[in-house]
């Protein structure tokens, strides 16, 4: 059945492109019915022309750059209504909604600001929206905000400070977002809009996603199954690559970062292309880094890292639409920590036998040094995924099509360095198509079907704590959008079904440290033999529905409200895990009964935009039937179950309720200066399977973070000094309140002491005489202070099992002081004498 639907899918997606390409073809034949747009932008200020200026149509993925009148054109624009966004640093970004079929020439005037009050989004969402206008909680993050976060080991720490987003982390490289305290298999990552699938589940590995290759971050916080599906109750992080450059260009950039605290190097070579309308594209990169240190632990033991990424991208823009081709490779090493310390001088130690009963000390050596040690782990994903969008009839045809396989090993056996011990081979095919137009005069729709399937196959190894086996998920949804003059409501829903099929399996554990798969025929006779896992037969379904809005008091003061549905259903882990993964340092057990997750979010928030101020307040409460987490296994005497070396731990199922909001404050008395505040507040409660209450130690979820402030006073000069532009200097306090609220039974997890960490940043674009940006340069400092403290989400907090009673705060502690620097050359290989219009 599962083959038959992916059939039908394909012959579905195959309909709607011939009658694309007949489009396509008609338009090519009748030029005349495509658009254009052309304009000049200029400084509200004093009048004169704004060369550089960024102008934008999410919904086509086409950009155009004004010359040095500032003018900018775009050619062969399809007939319809777009947003058109205008963006460039030092100024407030704006957005336009231009009728093409009415509009030929628009022009603009840019204000000095650094309040982004015209953000568009375009994950969640039918089409290109305002983020202001959509009434699910939604933040969008720039490429000039990612620039100035140097200091960012991975692309999840560049949003790790966002009010609600929080990241799990196993040391500088290994970083997993959660968005107000849900994670991994509750928050779905997209490049791209394709969903990264590579072992959400586990705890010791990152986002396989090169953050040089990307220039644009949307996060919805929230339920979002309604779009993405089953794993998108918690909320979605769209990472997103750089757009096409203007027609006739062929730009890109080097960078080179270098982090002082572990040594970290980091460059990316891009480069872009855009020839009447034939877009390309390429990425490289490769970083790596020595092992972090702080004052408490010194240099932490087996947390260098080294890693390799490609990028590249071939597409066409027309009249009819767009398609975009495009390959990616991830490919890192990554040392594994366990913590292990010698009981009297409390240096780290390092494993050299499988029997593991004696181990010496690290040399200070082997700590300082960019090589990777046998312990360590491989992950790699390659990607290959096509983005299309063709204008059909009144509406646009949007088709995702994407293959992912993801390969990760762990390497543990340190006299076997060549062996596996996690040994995980996943292939993903994922599907999501729609159809987006005007069921009436302004109701914006949205009609279609996603989903994926997968297939995990076991390797050649030694641990196996999933099973292989095969999922299929399928999700058709509608979604309508309508604007009541001041009040825009947007409603949907959907349904999901997701099916598992595991396989059985048995382990010879004849050779000891080395358990193979079993391949004989009668493993109930076989000696040393022993089950491992049960074939598994499991299908879950849901409903999921949105229904908001927002209501624009006026262009300074709104309101948005949102209450959501959401489903989610185990996943294969939660279902059938039996076995030790050495990189979480975690036995883990799952149970085929659970039921699936249902949670109700309401939202609400209000948001106000003055000359001298910005604030906003945002709260949430999210209720869960069935929620799944897990919890350390003790035994009889209360000491920890230890399985084939690891701690066990099993998944549980309850009730929860998790609640909270954020809460920001911008102060700009003057517009080069601005005092930003924000707070945000998250509370996990478990309530029981049945909601009648719990022991204390059982009371609160875990991986909930604690209370956390930032404050940042920043100046940014436009017009910079001698051969600089675009000049900032900013200083940054965030304070992280203790959490005294944890989940504390069995030893789960401990508290948290409070702490606070102080940071600073300065930058900005070198331009020759003629103002043609040269260099950018970005230095950023983080825990100046040379804090000691250990993150609540950090897994490193627990890696110490060789604690003694004289030691009283166990584990590894986070990153002390660190200075980044980064330097960005621009590349420009354009024929100059062409106009730089939009394709």
């Amino acid at each position: 059945m599962k083959l038959n639907l992916i059939y039908c899918l394909v012959a579905f997606s195959s309909l709607f492109s011939q009658a694309a390409a007949t489009k396509a073809a008609n338009y090519r034949r009748n030029d005349e019915i495509a658009g254009e747009l052309t304009g000049t932008v200029t400084d509200k200020s004093d009048g004169k022309a704004l060369p550089g200026v960024t102008v934008y149509i999410a919904d086509l993925k086409r950009g155009a750059a004004t010359d040095a009148k500032g003018k900018y054109v775009f050619n062969r624009i399809p007939k319809g209504v777009y947003l058109v966004q205008f963006s460039f640093i030092g100024y407030g970004s704006i957005t336009r909604t231009v009728d093409f079929t009415k509009t030929s020439v628009l022009d603009v005037q840019l204000q000095f600001s650094s309040i982004e009050a015209g953000e568009v989004v375009i994950t969640g969402v039918s089409r290109a929206t305002e983020v202001k206008r959509s009434p699910i909680p939604i933040v969008a993050v720039s490429k000039a905000f990612i620039d100035q976060r140097a200091a960012a080991g991975n692309v999840i720490d560049m949003i790790a400070n966002i009010p609600g987003i929080n990241a799990v982390t196993t040391g500088p490289n290994v970083s997993k977002p959660f968005i107000h305290g849900l994670g991994y298999n509750r928050v779905v990552t997209l490049q791209d809009g394709i969903r990264q699938e590579g072992q959400q589940w586990g705890d010791e590995h990152g986002i396989e996603v090169d953050q040089n290759s990307i220039d644009r971050i949307e996060i919805i916080k929230g339920p979002a199954s309604l779009s993405y599906g089953s794993d998108a109750i918690g909320g979605v992080v769209n990472l997103i690559s750089p757009v096409s450059p203007p027609e006739g260009s062929i730009l890109g950039s080097v960078s080179q970062t270098y982090g002082t605290n572990n040594g970290l190097f980091n460059t990316s070579l891009r480069l872009y292309g855009n020839q009447n309308g034939l877009v390309y594209g390429a990425i490289l990169s490769a970083k790596e880094a020595k092992d972090y240190h702080n004052q408490h632990d010194g240099r932490v033991y087996n947390t260098a890292f080294r890693e390799k990424d490609a990028r590249v991208m071939l597409g066409v823009n027309k009249s009819w639409g767009y398609s975009y081709f495009n390959a990616t490779l991830f490919d890192d090493l990554q040392e594994i920590p366990d913590g292990s310390r010698d009981s009297v001088t409390r240096q780290f130690t390092k494993q050299i036998s499988d029997a593991d009963n004696y181990r010496p000390t690290v040399t200070n050596s082997e700590l300082n040094s960019y090589s990777i040690s046998p312990n360590h782990q491989h992950v790699q994903l390659y990607r290959i995924y096509n983005n299309s969008n063709f204008n059909i009839g009144d509406g646009n045809l949007i088709v995702n099509l994407g293959y992912q396989y993801s390969h990760r090993r762990e390497f543990t056996h340190p006299t076997q360095p060549l062996e596996p011990g996690l040994n995980l081979q996943l292939n993903s095919y994922t599907y999501d198509v729609k159809y987006n137009f005007n069921i009436a005069n302004g109701y914006e729709t949205s009609v279609g079907l996603n989903g994926f399937y997968q297939n995990n196959s076991l390797g050649e190894g030694t641990a196996f704590p999933i099973p292989a086996y095969h999922q299929f998920d399928l999700g058709p949804f509608a979604i309508i959008k309508k604007s009541f003059g001041k009040l825009d409501l947007s409603t949907g829903v959907r349904y999901d079904h997701r099916s598992f099929t595991g396989q059985s399996a048995n382990l010879d554990t004849t050779t000891a440290y080395y358990p193979k798969l079993f391949t004989g025929n009668n493993p109930t006779t076989a000696p040393n033999v022993v089950p491992q896992f049960a074939a598994l037969n499991k299908s879950f379904a849901g409903f999921s529905g949105s229904f908001g809005g927002t209501y624009n008091f006026s262009n300074e003061f709104l309101l948005k409200a949102n209450i959501s549905r959401g489903f989610r259903a185990p996943s294969i882990a939660e279902l059938s895990a039996n076995g030790p993964d050495p990189g979480s340092q975690i036995y883990h057990v799952g149970n085929s009964n659970f039921k699936p997750e249902f949670s109700l979010q309401e939202d609400i928030g209000a948001f106000l935009t003055l000359p001298f101020l910005s604030a906003s307040v945002e709260v949430f409460n999210n209720s869960i039937q069935n929620y799944i987490f897990q919890q350390q296994v003790l035994d009889a005497s209360g000491a920890p179950v230890v399985n084939q070396g690891y701690n066990e731990f099993t998944y549980v199922q309850s009730k929860a309720k998790i609640y909270g909001g954020e809460f920001y404050l911008d102060v700009h008395p003057v517009n080069w200066l601005h005092f930003a505040n924000s707070l945000s507040l998250t509370y996990g409660e478990n309530q029981g399977l049945n909601g009648k209450g719990v022991a204390d130690s059982l009371k609160y979820l875990p991986f909930i973070p604690p209370l956390h402030t930032h404050s940042e006073l920043k100046a940014n000069f436009k017009n910079g000094v001698g051969c600089f532009r675009n000049l900032y200097a900013m200083v940054g306090f965030d304070h992280y309140n203790a959490q005294n609220r944890f989940f504390g039974a069995y030893g789960t997890e401990t508290s948290t002491a409070g702490y606070n960490l102080l940071s600073a940043g300065i930058g900005g674009n070198f331009v020759d005489k003629n103002g043609k940006e040269k260099l950018k340069i970005f230095i950023e400092g983080t825990n100046l202070n040379n804090e000691v403290y250990q993150s609540h989400l950090s897994r490193l907090k627990y890696f110490d099992p060789n604690v003694t009673a004289n030691v009283t705060r166990p584990g590894i502690f986070n990153m002390g002081r660190n200075i980044s620097f980064k330097l960005i050359i621009p590349i420009d290989f354009s024929p100059h004498a062409k106009p730089t219009s939009g394709s």
